[in-house]
C-alpha cells in the first residue's frame, strides 16, 4: 500500500496524488491536519533525507516562523519538536511506496520510476 502524507490544500500534494490516481495505483492519503504527524515515522523521515531537506526552509510556513524558532532547530530532536508543532513546514508530500522506500516531493520522473520498481 502506497500513503501519501501532507496537507490537502498543498498544490504539490495534489498533483502527486492525481499523478498516482492516473497511474492506476491506490493510495492512501495521512492528513496531517487532521490525523497530525506521525511521530513514530519522523525519525526514519530524517535518516531518510535529512533535516535540510524534511524541514522545508523556503515555505511560507517556516518564513513566518520567529528567528528564535528557527534558530532552535540545531538537531533532529529540535527539528521533530518543530514538525509536530508546525506540521506544515514538513516539505510535502512524503510518500510511503509499498515495499518501505520514501520518496520527498513530487516529479513524474521520481514517481514512474518508484512505479517501475514494484
Amino acid at each position: 500500500m502506497i500513503t501519501v502524507y501532507g496537507i490537502p490544500n498543498c498544490d504539490t500534494v495534489k498533483r502527486a496524488r492525481a499523478w498516482l490516481a492516473d497511474a492506476g495505483l491506490e493510495a492512501g492519503f495521512h492528513d496531517y491536519k487532521k490525523q497530525g504527524v506521525p511521530a513514530a515515522l519522523l525519525p526514519a523521515w530524517l535518516a531518510a533525507f535529512g533535516r535540510d531537506k524534511l524541514v522545508n526552509r523556503a515555505g511560507t510556513t517556516w518564513r513566518k516562523l520567529d528567528d528564535a524558532t528557527k534558530a532552535a532547530v540545531v538537531d533532529d530532536a529540535s527539528a521533530i519538536a518543530l514538525m509536530q508543532a508546525e506540521p506544515s513546514v514538513i516539505k510535502r508530500p512524503v510518500v510511503q511506496w509499498g515495499d518501505g522506500s520514501l520518496t520527498l516531493g513530487f516529479s513524474p520522473e521520481q514517481f514512474e520510476a518508484q512505479k517501475g520498481a514494484r
